[in-house]
């Protein structure tokens, strides 16, 4: 089962920056367990651009979808055999990049 792994970030209390080694040495371990499907990192919601073209035209906003202290650092999908396993590694994944972690399982 595939899961989306959100990486929130806060701006008011946001996590440690020196984050970057132990998030690879924990990519490369999912990896090497074949858990691993993609990962990114995301730019700072000042650089986001909505865009809506459910009406006549499309309209672009800049900014994010919505106003919060809270955001979406970055993403990891995984390829995991149940939930289970999936919040097992949301916890350590949590406890290396310093944020707060998210769970989704796609449909």
């Amino acid at each position: 089962m595939q899961y989306l792994v959100s990486v929130i970030d806060d701006k008011i209390n946001p996590g440690s920056t020196d984050r970057r080694p132990a998030i690879s040495v924990f990519n490369e371990r999912l990896i090497a367990e074949g858990y691993w499907v993609f990962a990114g990192g995301l730019a700072d919601t000042d650089a986001a651009t909505v865009v809506d073209n459910r009406g006549e035209q499309a309209v672009f906003s800049d900014g994010p979808f919505v106003e919060s202290k809270e955001y979406l650092a970055g993403v990891w999908v995984w390829e995991v055999p149940d939930l289970d396993v999936a919040l097992k590694l949301a916890a350590e994944a949590s406890k290396v990049c310093d944020r707060k972690i998210e769970v989704r399982p796609f449909l």
